[in-house]
């Protein structure tokens, strides 16, 4: 951030003067706020400081120090309007905001005088031993930001023994990428369909690739604002007829029924086929009826009120604390903030996954210490996929596997066992 001018400074203590005086009753937020630009300028994570220069990018996946590093080379290689869908939230932002903010308002209380030297940062669930308690999140459409997709994020991910969950939006099928997971196939995220029947034809697909759990998106029952996302559209002078199907006598605008393309559904039966995308209402009971047809583990995705979670354990379903990135809802919620909440009520009786602007190591350390059993990481492996493919993704495991192994032994945890909320408070 540049320095402040002596003028600035002045305005700045002037309004601070203000903000403390009963009489205008101005909240020192603010107060603040109205000091200008220079504070709106300063950068959430990471921070700006020198010598860092911000235009800098690095040349090759290995160069890279963090993930933030591969965002920067990612914007510049992606499609405007490509980059807009995945890099923004709905509304305001607030919840895509607080997602990464709030992380930072939890901090751990370290443990000295332990042994550290062989740290163990692995994680067992399903039935698999993983190396770090870390999941790939499922983002739909991997070859918007290179030819290989899916299939590259499978290789790296498997090649780094983390796990991986497949969007049912996903350009490559369960079928296609299991094949390259070294036998710890994906988990597969499922939108439930308005017609059941397709609902059942792609989660049978998925269970018959040896899929050992189902995470069901249970936040996308209403329309969204992507307000970024439609004006980096709008700005985008691509044509997207070049790679999509569009609506008739509007290039810039894609055709609704975009799953006709989408692997997954490629078996599904012309004759059962339903051009409403997604279901006029979506309860716990549709949870029984899948639970009734597949022998899948059962996560809810979408969970940020206790009682729901409490609702979960008493089904039998795992909890994924999410929001969907911020991308759904703008409720300023954090997962990391519900996850105080709802953690202490589940007790251990079911798995917890969360995920929502987890970057760093110590990011996923203070998460599984306040009682996540896996922490999901989205963008930034997107991030490495479109600033180097295959190559990329398997920088960002690489850097956060080292992340995850530092933070454990910085705090003083020989395991994850070794993580509790105990050691958890707020920073802030």
């Amino acid at each position: 951030m540049r320095d402040l001018t002596r003028q600035e400074k002045s305005r700045r203590s002037f309004l601070q003067y203000l903000a403390a005086s009963p009489v205008l009753g101005m909240s020192a937020h603010e107060a603040l706020a109205a000091t200008g630009s220079e504070l709106q300028q300063r950068a959430a994570d990471p921070y700006i400081w020198k010598p860092y220069d911000p235009s800098y990018l690095v040349e090759k996946p290995e160069d890279a120090l963090d993930v933030f590093e591969l965002e920067a080379v990612a914007q510049k290689n992606s499609p405007l309007a490509h980059w807009g869908w995945m890099s923004t939230g709905a509304d305001g932002e607030g919840t895509y905001r607080a997602n990464r903010e709030d992380i930072s308002k939890f901090a751990i209380r370290s443990r000295r005088l332990r042994d550290v030297k062989s740290a163990d940062p692995s994680r067992e669930i399903f039935g698999i031993k993983y190396s770090v308690p870390i999941f790939l999140s499922p983002i739909g459409s991997h070859t918007q930001w290179n030819p290989d997709g899916e299939i590259a994020t499978g290789r790296a991910s498997a090649k780094n023994n983390v796990a991986q969950a497949l969007s049912t939006m996903a350009t490559n099928s369960t079928t296609e990428v299991n094949k390259v997971r070294n036998g710890k196939p994906v988990m597969f995220q499922l939108y439930q369909q308005a017609n059941w029947e397709v609902t059942k034809a792609i989660v049978a697909r998925a269970e018959r690739d040896g899929c050992p759990a189902v995470l069901v998106t249970v936040d996308g029952v209403s329309a969204r604002k992507d307000m970024q996302w439609e004006r980096s559209r709008r700005a985008d002078t691509r044509l997207c007829a070049t790679c999509h199907e569009v609506r008739a006598g509007n290039p810039k605008e894609p055709v609704g029924n975009v799953r006709l393309k989408k692997p997954q559904f490629s078996e599904v039966p012309a004759a059962i086929w339903d051009q409403k995308f997604t279901p006029d209402a979506l309860t716990w009971e549709f949870l029984k009826r899948l639970r009734d047809f597949t022998k899948m583990d059962i996560f809810v995705k979408g969970i940020m009120d206790v009682e729901d979670a409490l609702m979960c354990v008493k089904l039998g379903y795992g909890v994924y604390v999410s929001n969907h990135g911020g991308r759904n809802e703008d409720t300023a919620g954090s997962t990391i903030a519900s996850l105080a909440d709802i953690a202490p009520a589940v007790k251990g009786r079911v798995p917890i996954f969360i995920d929502g602007g987890f970057r760093r190591g110590m990011d996923v350390v203070k998460a599984v210490a306040m009682g996540a059993t896996m922490v999901g990481v989205g963008r930034p492996y997107i991030w490495g996929l479109a600033a180097f493919g295959e190559a990329g993704v398997d920088r960002v495991m690489q850097i956060l596997k080292a992340e995850t192994l530092a933070a454990m032994q910085q705090v003083g945890a020989a395991t994850l066992s070794d993580l509790n909320p105990k050691m958890i408070h707020k920073a802030l």
